[in-house]
């Protein structure tokens, strides 16, 4: 989309550290895996800890959250395993030719939970029961939607307060605002747009679907997936596309993208990703030995995918890669689908 109106992409970790999912991960680490040097595990090493902590770990209290809570909101703290975490992905995306959206910077939210609540308050979107020990709800009642909690009694915020925090002071200065998300989160999703909408902007969500493995969706709390990390896809990829990094990026997109497309119906194959490698492969020798288009083409090209809204829409563009009878992509097109 960035050829055609200027664009913002925010994806910020720092944000949802705050959650019970990570701050809870990160206390059971400190108690039960204390002397670990977390620094020098694998991203699969890490991952089996979470399902460990998952499947064994009793909820902690608000107590013993807080002063990791604190941590993060007042000096940027980061637990050692993730900062592992984030550093093995920053590397994958650097592999997949993908825009780091800051994945090891501190980025905080705009707003503090209390002036999040308060906005809400101000257009009477809350229900806040803190005054008599209950907790914050998200109330959208009056369009027919149900009440969200949003905040505990003992005052943990979840997933969905933490994006509020992130998008109210943002979305007031952009046109149209594009949320990419997971289908499992959809509910929250339709609240939030909700909410955004009501600030000005045009809101759209895109939901994307998870990739089942061996015609199972589940969640990665279970694990199952040590065959299918990132690092471990991109292993793979590397020894099918003979070396080629243009090949295995766009490889991953026709895969990931116009292969199997947002929904969640297609098992991963490794295969199918083999065989995405060789048609890459063959794009790009096409590509490498046509006639480039120019900047007009480029545009003409990528405004036929935005379909009434301003953003190009992905699925639509990568697939278009694979349509029969087309000339031979440019380089310039190539390269729009890498970003």
């Amino acid at each position: 989309t960035a050829p055609l109106a200027e664009v913002t992409y925010r994806y910020s970790h720092t944000a949802y550290h705050v959650t019970e999912q990570t701050v809870g991960f990160w206390e059971y680490l400190d108690r039960a895996h204390g002397e670990a040097d977390h620094s020098r595990l694998s991203e699969e090493e890490i991952g089996d800890l979470y399902v460990r902590y998952r499947s064994r770990e009793r909820l902690q209290s608000a107590a013993a959250l807080r002063p990791y809570r604190d941590a993060v909101e007042h000096g940027g703290w980061v637990h050692p395993a993730s900062e592992r975490l984030l550093r093995l992905w920053t590397g994958h995306y650097e592999r997949l030719g993908m825009h780091d959206p800051g994945l090891q910077e501190h980025q905080p939210p705009g707003l503090g939970l209390e002036e999040t609540i308060e906005r809400l308050a101000a257009v009477d979107l809350v229900l806040d029961q803190r005054n008599c020990g209950g907790p914050v709800y998200l109330d959208l009642t009056r369009y027919g939607m149900p009440l969200r909690r949003i905040v505990t009694a003992d005052g943990r915020p979840n997933y969905l307060a933490c994006a509020l925090r992130e998008l109210l002071p943002l979305v007031p200065w952009y046109d149209e605002v594009v949320l990419l998300h997971d289908r499992e989160l959809d509910a929250d999703y339709q609240l939030l747009n909700r909410v955004l909408t009501r600030l000005g902007p045009t809101v759209r969500r895109v939901p994307i679907g998870r990739v089942p493995i061996d015609g199972r969706i589940t969640s990665a709390r279970h694990g199952g997936w040590h065959d299918h990390t990132a690092g471990a896809l991109l292993r793979s990829a590397a020894d099918a596309s003979d070396g080629d990094a243009d090949a295995l990026r766009l490889g991953m997109r026709l895969y990931f993208i116009a292969t199997l497309g947002p929904g969640q119906h297609q098992s991963f194959r490794h295969d199918l990703l083999r065989h995405c490698m060789t048609v890459a492969a063959r794009l790009l020798e096409r590509s490498r030995a046509a006639v480039a288009t120019g900047a007009d083409d480029l545009l003409g090209v990528l405004d036929r995918h935005r379909r009434g809204h301003t953003y190009v829409d992905p699925y639509r563009l990568t697939c278009s890669l694979l349509g029969r009878g087309r000339p031979a992509p440019d380089r310039g097109l190539l390269s729009a689908v890498f970003l």
